[in-house]
């Protein structure tokens, strides 16, 4: 063998072995708009810490981010429910065991156009009237909502069908998952739903309490009547409890294998210590120190499988320190 050829075999030796060192040291995480914002903060501070390990985070919707997930294409997954019954299923036939940790709280938020003069609050009836799957071609002006209502038309923005926030605010608004008008604007991009919203006077939608925070300039909240009053989506109300129903926890799914590899396990540690921090500089709720205690402990001793049936709605923190 020539000298050449020993060197080009060499070098292809080398440079085999760098890149797969620099691919093993890559996280893959994907899933829930709603949680992006923490994920993405949490994982800029951990590659300015650890730069010889790169985080990578999508943007597919709950739903999307598990069908990743349970197909082992990510190591971890934000979900703003928890797992469904039929995504454990997938994970079961995949070999795929999860770590569910919750993260933060956050209270998803009705939005109007800033320049609507008339929605001020809406109940938990009204709503429904206006999202069930029978308003679909149905209730398309503003004064079949309520009577006084301007009658103007209805234009709704509103997450895609793989969305967390989808899932649960159907559940909770409309009295079962996915039950939903259609002709709605849908993008599992919050973002896109806020410039929606903002331009136009007669829009309404609905996403996570942070985008809304982010945007207050363009838009307002809606208060909530869960039926003891109209209740504002802050920090406080959903923190207490009285922001209801639209109060939920917000997770990450930890692949139980990759929790083993050290950069991972590394990441993990260092997402639940950064946690409560993060959560309330982009907008969320804190969970109360002992629940990030508690995930710690979770995950350190690799206890997998979910504390949930479904998207259970109206979730206090104290339940979800219980559990």
């Amino acid at each position: 063998m020539s000298k050449i050829l020993k060197l080009f075999l060499m070098i292809s030796v080398a440079l085999n072995f760098f890149v797969n060192s620099f691919a093993g040291s890559v996280i893959k995480i994907d899933g829930s708009s709603t949680v992006y914002p923490i994920t993405e903060a949490i994982a800029e501070e951990f590659q300015a810490m650890y730069k010889d390990i790169k985080v990578v985070v999508g943007i597919s919707g709950t739903g999307g981010g598990f069908k990743k997930f349970v197909t082992n294409q990510t190591d971890i997954s934000d979900a703003s429910r928890p797992i469904k019954s039929s995504e454990q299923k997938k994970a079961r036939m995949n070999g795929i065991d999860f770590i569910e940790l919750p993260v933060a709280y956050d209270g998803l938020t009705v939005v109007v156009n800033k320049n609507n003069k008339f929605i001020d609050h809406l109940t938990v009836a009204e709503l429904k009237k206006l999202w069930e799957p029978a308003a679909q071609g149905n209730i398309t002006k503003w004064n079949q909502v309520r009577e006084g209502f301007p009658a103007e038309k209805i234009v709704l923005y509103g997450p895609g069908t793989d969305s967390g926030t989808f899932d649960y605010f159907t559940e909770a608004i409309c009295g079962g998952s996915g039950k939903s008008r259609g002709d709605y604007t849908p993008s599992e991009d919050d973002n896109v739903l806020v410039q929606g919203v903002a331009g136009d006077k007669n829009a309404l939608g609905y996403f996570g309490l942070a985008y809304y925070e982010e945007n207050k300039d363009k838009l307002n909240a809606v208060k909530i009547d869960g039926g003891n009053g109209p209740v504002e989506p802050t920090y406080d109300n959903v923190q207490d409890g009285s922001y209801q129903p639209l109060s939920r926890p917000i997770f990450i799914y930890v692949n139980r294998n990759a929790a083993d590899k050290d950069y991972i396990n590394k990441f993990v540690e260092f997402y639940l210590k950064k946690a409560k921090d993060v959560a309330k500089e982009v907008g969320y709720i804190a969970l109360p120190d002992k629940a990030y205690e508690f995930a710690l402990k979770k995950f350190r001793e690799r206890k997998t499988g979910t504390v949930f049936k479904g998207a259970k709605i109206g979730v206090s923190v104290e339940e979800l320190l219980s559990k």
